[in-house]
């Protein structure tokens, strides 16, 4: 089911996203907001507790890893203030560990970055009795590895011997590797 088959929004459509990467938190909350979505767009696990205690969202798209904190804090609040609520734990360091974290905390599902707006609307949309469907698109294997080593290079500030460190790979190849176009 894509987004243009689902029906619109009834109720409240309010979402908060918690995200410290800027231009995805900005894209993502425009294309949310053209889905019919109320979004609030916010950088810290500090910030999205405050906004959940204030004004508790009937969605929410939380990153687990957040500059200030676990993003599970924010889901463990939303969970306290509003149980209904429909919530997806973003992360661009998926693990099964992680996944069953943010599922106990309460989220109704978990996506790997870089999800693009059709996939989180499926997720955050999907009745409780049906998973949501699988994506039409989806990354190929080399792309997902080339992102992953994109966001580690960034996390680095563009060190090429620390991040070759931390991916545990020959500084050259991580070189070969960065000195191509991304795969499709």
């Amino acid at each position: 089911m894509s987004s243009k088959e689902l029906p619109p929004i009834s109720g409240d459509a309010s979402l908060l996203i918690v995200d410290d990467d800027a231009p995805f938190r900005t894209r993502l909350s425009r294309a949310m907001d053209g889905r019919g979505f109320e979004t609030t767009a916010l950088e810290s696990v500090e910030e999205g507790i405050a906004h959940v205690r204030r004004n508790p969202p009937a969605y929410a798209v939380i990153d687990l890893r957040l500059e200030d904190g676990n993003g599970l804090d924010v889901v463990e609040a939303i969970r306290q203030t509003r149980e209904d609520a429909r919530v997806i734990v973003l992360t661009g360091y998926g693990a099964i560990a992680t996944a069953v974290a943010a599922v106990r905390a309460g989220a109704v599902d978990y996506l790997a970055k870089p999800a693009d707006a059709d996939d989180i609307e499926n997720a955050l949309r999907a009745p409780d009795s049906q998973k949501p469907p699988p994506p039409e698109n989806p990354m190929s294997a080399d792309r997902v590895r080339w992102e992953h080593i994109q966001r580690v290079f960034e996390l680095c500030d563009r060190n090429v011997s620390e991040t070759a460190r931390r991916l545990n790979m020959h500084r050259r190849t991580l070189q070969r590797i960065l000195a191509k176009r991304s795969p499709r």
